[in-house]
């Protein structure tokens, strides 16, 4: 392996994309005194930029209800651009959907808890994700997919 083809790979800067909090019952859902709901939902995303250079961002939305009432929607895009050279097929489409979201949930977990308790809410304490594991499901799936023939 020449000097020219060696893997490399290198984050080059973490930045937040879209940050969004609404509160649309405040302050009456700081009275409310049944449990809530959450709902957490989680997406990842990656895009070439140019020749070596990647962005991926993990969207974490979490949005938090008593009843019918919404207490806040929170919404973050963490992204991150990545330098990427000598790394391809499999194993690139491995790094940008596994790796580097790995990297970037942390950032993206604590935008959200930041934006909750700013919010005046107690804090969101979203739970670790195994990407790894996202992946690999999201693979099998494509896979069984491929597998089904076409209908007509």
């Amino acid at each position: 392996m020449s000097e020219a083809t060696k893997p490399e790979f290198a984050l080059q800067r973490i930045y937040l994309s879209d940050v969004s909090f609404e509160a649309p019952n405040s302050p009456e859902v700081f009275m409310m005194n049944e449990k809530p709901q959450v709902d957490v939902k989680l997406d990842t995303k990656n895009r070439k930029v140019n020749g070596e250079l990647y962005e991926v961002t993990v969207k974490i939305t979490a949005q938090v209800t008593f009843g019918e009432k919404t207490a806040f929607l929170a919404e973050v895009q963490q992204s991150g651009a990545f330098r990427v050279v000598g790394i391809e097929g499999d194993n690139l489409d491995h790094t940008l959907g596994a790796f580097c979201p790995n990297i970037l949930f942390p950032y993206a977990r604590e935008a959200v808890d930041g934006l909750v308790v700013k919010g005046g809410f107690p804090p969101l304490m979203i739970a670790p994700v195994n990407f790894e594991a996202i992946y690999a499901e999201r693979k099998q799936r494509e896979a069984q997919k491929a597998e089904q023939p076409t209908q007509q």
